[in-house]
């Protein structure tokens, strides 16, 4: 799956070892002069860049009034200053990270902390991201309670500027971190500058539905490529979409449940509290103050069913299915299949798991997953599908470990019929053959070369021979590697490192090469080339699949506007794709049909797509 977050895990005790890191690494820098005798302030801490001046010193009886308590999680508190210094670029506000210790203070009491400044990277130095500035160790003295809380600096669509993040020193290895900061300039900058402080939105829209970790995203501004179902696009490297924000709350969830949202709601009364920096997501407001959610009734989509001579060919990502999941996850991914896709002739499933799900017992075959899928097809009235796939060999597809994903072609035999070739299996690689005028497939179903490295530890790609009213389709379903490991949009590299791209660069290569054994052979072949891409229309990968003019990816006779078919991190964005070859033609219908990334209630994380052609 792609750009999925690692599970949470608390944060260290103490930072010293990802400070090190950090610092041996080059990614952190560290004064190395006394603190001076005069009294230090919170914006002396912060300093005019992302790292401290006073990273790793002593600090003494630094003054603030607390803004917020955080007794779960990461535990500690936020202190501002009253007494700004008036530069724009130094926060007037700091973490104090308490660890196991007890926190006995609360918002409003004016505080005098001493303890050791450090720079805390969320996920650690080789996740990439930018670090926490934060006290740590602290003695904490309590001078007086009950004190009028700073007011809040408003982060709206005037003040967040247009462009996102300054480019990185080249000679710093493109980091960030020690250029000065720019907040009138570049978003990154200016959210940057008010780490720590107190923050608020006002009225807000959705753009990331509530997860399971009781987030939501909004955006500040209202029209920053905004489509039609409230959603914001990313639709290049250059536009990341500044005004998006991560909104968490203070409060555990079992004290004060947290809203549930769709994309397109509306937090109506916005948010307010600190302004903190995560892992999953970086600049997060964590509110103490939260509005309500505004349902503006986002529906799930239903496509067109297809005409009598069109083949509707689709791709669905099924998260992990097995026969361990609920009977309720079957019925309602079938219930997508019969009423929201319109029954299809082909589904090309990613993410099928074995027989026994994620047990790590050698276990490969998915027949039972399949045939419960199946039956609940057609319990909710649709077609009685079959199927066809090729298990992999245990444990060397990637995925959840023992889990065995593998991709399916689900055919609906009353419409289409599949061409067996005997001979494929895990490890034999299918070829394109010549059968009079006609290319064939050695082995169908069969696996593209399944032995070459670019495949290793990711889902071989299944090529199937299909027979549509008298004419050869071949049908290729993927699942390429994830993002896991690329580093996000507030790295501190700027651009950020996409090292997973490596992998699908090679994978999108192979795949276009074999479209063009099987052009070579019959120019005018129908091929579908669909699946979880796990990139996005304008990438390397996709340019790579297109390369010579073998494919067409189709999502792009969509409106910029509507292309996307999963949500991260308050980005509606292109993962899941349908390509074509010249032979089908530009008389087709495409659709991305979206009924579950846009929702707090999901049965899959992915949008489904629909392709229908005339062959």
């Amino acid at each position: 799956m792609p750009q999925i977050p690692t599970p949470r895990m608390p944060r260290p005790a103490a930072v010293s070892t990802v400070l090190a890191t950090a610092l041996a690494a080059g990614l952190l820098a560290a004064s190395t002069s006394p603190a001076s005798a005069d009294e230090i302030r919170v914006h002396d801490i912060q300093g005019p860049t992302r790292i401290s001046p006073l990273a790793g010193q002593q600090v003494t009886d630094v003054f603030g009034v607390v803004t917020g308590v955080r007794g779960h999680g990461s535990k500690g508190f936020w202190i501002q200053d009253t007494k700004a210094d008036g530069d724009p670029a130094t926060s007037e506000g700091v973490f104090v990270y308490t660890g196991s210790a007890a926190l006995t203070v609360k918002p409003g009491d004016a505080v005098r902390v001493s303890g050791t400044v450090g720079e805390y990277v969320p996920g650690g130095a080789a996740s990439g991201n930018q670090s926490l500035t934060q006290i740590t160790k602290p003695t904490v003295t309590v001078e007086s309670s009950g004190n009028a809380l700073p007011a809040p600096v408003r982060v709206g669509a005037k003040s967040v500027p247009a462009r996102y993040a300054p480019a990185g020193d080249p000679a710093q290895g493109n980091s960030v971190n020690a250029l000065p900061l720019k907040p009138r300039t570049y978003a990154l900058d200016l959210y940057e500058s008010l780490e720590g402080m107190n923050v608020s939105v006002g009225s807000s829209r959705v753009v990331g539905a509530t997860d399971a970790y009781h987030e939501l995203w909004v955006t500040v501004k209202p029209h920053e490529n905004r489509n039609r179902r409230g959603g914001t696009v990313y639709g290049s490297y250059d536009a990341q979409n500044g005004g998006r924000l991560q909104i968490q709350q203070l409060a555990p969830v079992s004290e004060r449940p947290f809203p549930k949202a769709n994309v397109g709601d509306v937090l109506k009364g916005g948010a307010e509290g600190p302004l903190d920096f995560n892992q999953f997501g970086g600049y997060t407001l964590v509110a103490r103050e939260l509005g309500d959610v505004r349902d503006k009734g986002l529906v799930r989509e239903k496509t067109r069913r297809q005409a009598k001579g069109e083949l509707a060919v689709a791709t669905y990502n099924v998260e992990n299915l097995d026969p361990t999941d609920p009977q309720t996850k079957f019925d309602a991914l079938a219930g997508a299949v019969v009423n929201n896709l319109a029954s299809p002739d082909i589904v090309a499933l990613e993410e099928i798991q074995d027989d026994n799900g994620a047990k790590n017992d050698g276990t490969v075959a998915a027949g039972a997953t399949l045939k419960k899928f199946t039956d609940a097809i057609a319990a909710a009235g649709g077609p009685r599908y079959e199927w066809r796939s090729i298990d992999p060999v245990n444990n060397k597809d990637g995925g959840e470990p023992g889990g065995n994903i593998r991709q399916v072609f689900l055919f609906n035999p009353e419409r289409v019929s599949f061409t067996e070739r005997a001979g494929g299996d895990a490890t034999t690689p299918t070829e394109v053959v010549r059968a009079g005028k006609r290319a064939a497939l050695s082995h169908s179903p069969g696996r593209i070369d399944p032995q070459n490295a670019a495949w290793t530890n990711s889902r071989k790609p299944l090529a199937g021979e299909f027979v549509f009213r008298g004419r050869t389709v071949f049908v290729i379903a993927n699942h390429f590697g994830s993002k896991g490991g690329d580093e996000g949009l507030t790295s501190h590299h700027q651009p950020p490192v996409r090292s997973s791209e490596v992998q699908r660069l090679k994978q999108a290569q192979g795949v276009n090469g074999f479209v063009k054994d099987i052009r070579a052979v019959q120019r005018d072949a129908d091929v579908v080339v669909l699946g979880d891409i796990n990139d996005f229309e304008f990438s390397a990968t996709t340019k790579a699949l297109q390369d010579g003019g073998a494919l067409y990816a189709a999502v792009k006779s969509l409106p910029r506007s509507e292309r996307y078919s999963y949500v991260y991190q308050g980005n509606s964005q292109v993962l899941d794709q349908i390509l074509t070859s010249p032979g089908v033609g530009d008389d087709f219908s495409y659709d991305s049909v979206h009924i579950n990334a846009e929702f707090s209630d999901q049965n899959s994380d992915h949008d489904p797509q629909v392709l229908r052609f005339k062959p």
